[in-house]
This record gives structure tokens, sequence and C-alpha cells, in this order.
């Protein structure tokens, strides 16, 4: 495995701000070249990073045989947009170094855990706006994220918002901006392909949140791929004892078929199931 830690600033980008990547190496007996990549978005509500969503399932796809990153966005007190144009310069940075590192370009893949996930997800709305690539300095099609992943996703600033993750990502422009960053009212035929899961029990960030985007991708004709576990909390990550907390939560045995299942998804994506 190839482990290196790439830089993604940007001006307003906080130091600890960095692309962890987890690549593996060609099988030439297998004649398995190039892989597809997935860049993981750990949650914590704008606030912090969630380590329990963060290498632990790098390794879960690394396992599967995919190449997996680990993006470590900037959090309050730094505001939108900088978390996505980090995400940005990753996915351009590893569309670039696509033939070094052995990646499928047409396979790159965003995954984000709640706050997360409304990050991996906003960038599936307007990774192809015009003031990203100007921002960034590159060509729109660099930028392109092929597929989202979305864990239990903070998605809607509205009915069913998780206002605190709005309030930290927007600051003093929370007011002002909280309605143009509820993603359900941008799909758009740029948005890529997804699978969701949420639990009907999360009371912090309700499954209504994930509703109204499948909802929407629907309406707009993008493939999406949904499950609703019936039973768990909020922040299950891996939703086993390899990530649960100091104090035994976040089991659930049922939820746990979410890794099982997400695989199955890519593989179908890419024929080979």
């Amino acid at each position: 495995m190839n482990y290196q830690i790439c830089d993604i600033k940007n001006e307003k980008s906080q130091e600890d701000a960095r692309l962890v990547l987890y690549l593996l190496d060609a099988l030439e007996e297998s004649g398995i070249y190039e892989r597809p990549v997935i860049v993981i978005c750990p949650g914590g509500g704008y606030q912090y990073l969630s380590d329990r969503e963060a290498e632990i399932v790098a390794m879960q796809f690394a396992a599967m045989g995919y190449h997996a990153a680990v993006l470590h966005y900037s959090v309050s007190p730094a505001v939108f947009p900088t978390a996505l144009l980090e995400m940005g310069k990753a996915v351009a940075l590893l569309r670039q170094n696509g033939k070094k590192w052995n990646i499928d370009t047409d396979k790159i893949v965003v995954l984000g855990f709640s706050a997360g996930g409304h990050l991996a997800a906003s960038y599936g709305m307007f990774w192809s706006r015009e003031w990203v690539c100007e921002k960034l300095g590159v060509r729109s099609e660099l930028l392109r994220p092929d597929g989202m992943i979305l864990c239990y996703p903070v998605i809607s600033s509205g009915e069913f918002a998780h206002q605190e993750s709005f309030r930290r990502l927007l600051g003093n422009e929370y007011e002002e901006k909280k309605d143009s960053l509820s993603l359900e009212h941008y799909v758009n035929d740029k948005t890529p392909r997804a699978f969701i899961w949420h639990t009907f029990e999360d009371t912090s960030v309700p499954v209504q949140n994930s509703l109204l985007l499948v909802n929407e991708m629907v309406r707009c004709h993008i493939p999406v791929e949904f499950h609703m576990f019936e039973k768990g909390g909020h922040g299950l990550a891996l939703a086993n004892r390899l990530t649960q907390t100091a104090g035994k939560e976040g089991l659930e045995k049922s939820a746990a078929e979410w890794i099982r299942l997400v695989h199955l998804w890519m593989e179908r994506w890419m024929g080979q199931a």
C-alpha cells in the first residue's frame, strides 16, 4: 500500500487540512492496475472530524479492493466554501495523478457521514458551478465526482435541519445563506448517482434529510439506492464493535449491513457483479 499525505489547502483553510491517501498496489498477476477511489469525509457537525468515520472506514474499502482517501477538511471557524474547495482540490489531484496512482478516473466517489455527508452532497450539487472552477483554477471536468455515498447526511436547512451544522458552516451569514445550502433544492443533471442510508430512529439528523434528497433525485432521474434501517441512532459509523464509542454506543447489527450493501452497489455499477 502506498500511504501519502497531500496538501489540499486554499487561502481560508486551517493548518491541519489535508488529504490522506491509501493507495493499493497493482496486482500484476490478476491484471488489476486501475481501481476506483473513495474520498471519505468524516462527520462532526462542522465542529470537528470524527476518528470513528475516518481511517477505519477507509480500511473497509481497501479490503474491497478500492483505493481510499480521507479528507481532513476545515471546520468552524472556517466557513463555506472553504471545505468544498478543499474537496475540489482533492478530486482534481486524484484525477490529475490517475495514471501514476493507478486510479480509475471515471470512478471517483465522494463519501460523507452526517455533516461530512453535507459536504459530499454539496460537492455533488455544486462541483460544475463556474465559481468553483475559477477559484480552483482548473477545468470543470477535472472536478467531476462520479458517485456519492451519503451516510445519515445533513441535507436540509428547513424543518428537519441540524441547525448547528449550518450555523458553524455559515458563521455570521447563517440567516442570509442557510437556504442556499439546503441541498434538496439543487439536484441537477450534473449530480452523480448515489447510495444513501439513514436510520428511522435518528433524532439528531432526522431521516427526512435523506428522504428529501432521494425524492428529488428520483424526480430528476438520477440513479439512487436508498436504505432506511429501523433501529439505531445518529453517528453509527460502521455500526459494529470496530467503531463503537467508549461508552459502548454505536452498535446496531441491522444497520451494520450498509457496508456490505454499498459494496454490492459499487460492484453492480462497475459491471462486476
